[in-house]
């Protein structure tokens, strides 16, 4: 499992290749991640928000106002739910699912890695 970690991989690719080589044949991969909405009017709304709003009371109320630059820019960079899915079934993980939460601003991807569990 992993809770909104991956988009900071420094290689996405080999970072999701690591996780399926530590995981037990036949165990399942879940990761929670942000992602963007693909609603237009939830996107522009939640775009406005997290692009311009947060880093500007981020930067009224921290002294460290790259954080609040740094976890859009993050989010913006991180591939769309299809691309994701690809990047997991390019590592080997089979049976893919995303679940979209909250309007698609965060999702679920989970996947299996083929092989028998050893009891």
């Amino acid at each position: 499992m992993v809770a909104f970690g991956v988009r900071n991989f420094e290689n996405l690719q080999k970072g999701l290749n690591e996780i399926y080589r530590v995981i037990t044949p036949g165990g399942k991969m879940v990761i929670l991640e942000f992602s963007r909405p693909q609603n237009l009017l939830i996107k522009t709304i939640y775009d406005f928000y997290f692009l311009k709003i947060v880093p500007f009371f981020g930067k009224l109320f921290s002294n460290d106002r790259r954080a609040y630059y740094y976890l859009p820019e993050s989010v913006v960079a991180f591939p769309n739910r299809t691309l994701f899915l690809q990047n997991l079934n390019n590592a080997g993980f089979t049976d893919l699912k995303c679940k979209p939460l909250t309007f698609g601003i965060a999702s679920i991807y989970s996947g299996i890695k083929p092989g028998k569990v050893n009891d």
